[in-house]
């Protein structure tokens, strides 16, 4: 049987104009006031409404996917140890022990060789090697468990570069439900989550568990290639347990709606299930690039923020509800003065 061809995507069809005032700079006061675009995949039928009210879109036995990563203080501010040149260090993710990959601003001055230290000296980092993508591989002092206690108190917790604003609580940039720490940047899709929204969805008899995937950088990075086909996709760290992957078949069977809260439960459910449209608990790095003309296999709905133009997580999006449809629904919450990005608004895609 001859393998089907798709055709080459244009980066560019992935691209949109928004006004800057539009980027969301600070969160709401309460989380659940964010606006909700309801997009009905089938008719592309567009509803305008509150967060607060996403249990009113879902029916009883239907089950939410949530991401229960939290972000690490990632971000550390110091200084080369023989000249004392201000760095920024970010941490990616830990590779073993005492050992980072991380992001280094500047990156000239963060050779392999290069001692970097933060807190007056409290905590040190030997830059080792350079990666494929830039990165560079550190190496801290003291050892854990100091190391942890260390970064907690000398690190800060990284926003994204389009938020200019000084975040008062960083809380904020956490969902209510974060546990597993291990995350770049927060799964913003899960910020606008309240104990109340919980609490209308228990009473509606509406189910939900957890995954973790630990968010990298990468995420957020706008695709450079003409091609989508020919963007390389970063991998990022995931975990689902036998017993979620039970409740997800145990909702399929039924006909009940897997609903992914964000992006990223949305690439773990995908990753994980198999042609049948069933699903089994793991562990391990996911490279899964969903791009239109995509058959999912899983996720019935998505919660999902308003992503930046030629990203990943936008095609991921028109993959799922048709890219004219996505970039319509995009076009009509710009006029209506929508907020955008990590700390925006929000959409449910049905």
């Amino acid at each position: 049987m001859r393998e089907k061809v798709y055709s080459k995507l244009r980066t560019d069809d992935f691209d949109y104009r928004l006004p800057p005032e539009l980027i969301a700079q600070e969160p709401l006061e309460k989380r659940d006031n964010s606006r909700l675009l309801v997009l009905e995949r089938s008719s592309g039928d567009i509803r305008h409404s509150s967060f607060s009210r996403l249990p009113f879109y879902l029916e009883e036995g239907d089950l939410l996917v949530l991401n229960n990563t939290k972000v690490l203080p990632a971000r550390l501010l110091g200084k080369r140890k023989d000249t004392g040149g201000k760095i920024e260090l970010l941490l990616l993710r830990r590779l073993d022990g005492s050992k980072w990959e991380t992001l280094v601003s500047p990156g000239r001055r963060a050779m392999p060789g290069t001692v970097l230290v933060f807190g007056d000296g409290l905590l040190e980092a030997e830059i080792l090697e350079r990666t494929d993508s830039g990165g560079r591989i550190a190496l801290f002092k003291p050892a854990e468990p100091m190391l942890g206690k260390l970064l907690k108190m000398l690190g800060k917790v990284p926003l994204p570069p389009y938020i200019k604003k000084q975040l008062q609580d960083g809380e904020r940039y956490q969902t209510v439900y974060a546990r597993e720490e291990g995350s770049a940047a927060a799964p913003t899709a899960g910020l606008h989550f309240t104990p109340s929204v919980f609490e209308e969805l228990n009473r509606k008899g509406i189910d939900w568990i957890y995954l973790t995937l630990h968010i990298g950088t990468g995420t957020f990075r706008p695709v450079k290639d003409e091609y989508v086909q020919d963007h390389v996709m970063h991998s990022e760290y995931y975990e689902l347990s036998a017993e979620a992957a039970e409740k997800i078949n145990a909702a399929k069977e039924m006909g009940k709606k897997v609903i992914a809260v964000g992006t990223t439960c949305c690439r773990v459910l995908e990753t994980l299930g198999d042609e049948n449209g069933r699903i089994r608990g793991g562990r391990g790095e996911t490279d899964i690039f969903i791009y239109p003309e995509y058959r999912f296999k899983i996720v019935d709905a998505l919660v999902t923020n308003f992503h930046l133009p030629r990203s990943t997580l936008l095609m991921l999006v028109c993959a799922f509800a048709g890219r004219e449809k996505t970039l319509r629904a995009y076009e009509e919450a710009i006029g209506l003065g929508y907020r955008f990005y990590s700390f925006g608004d929000c959409m449910l895609v049905i």
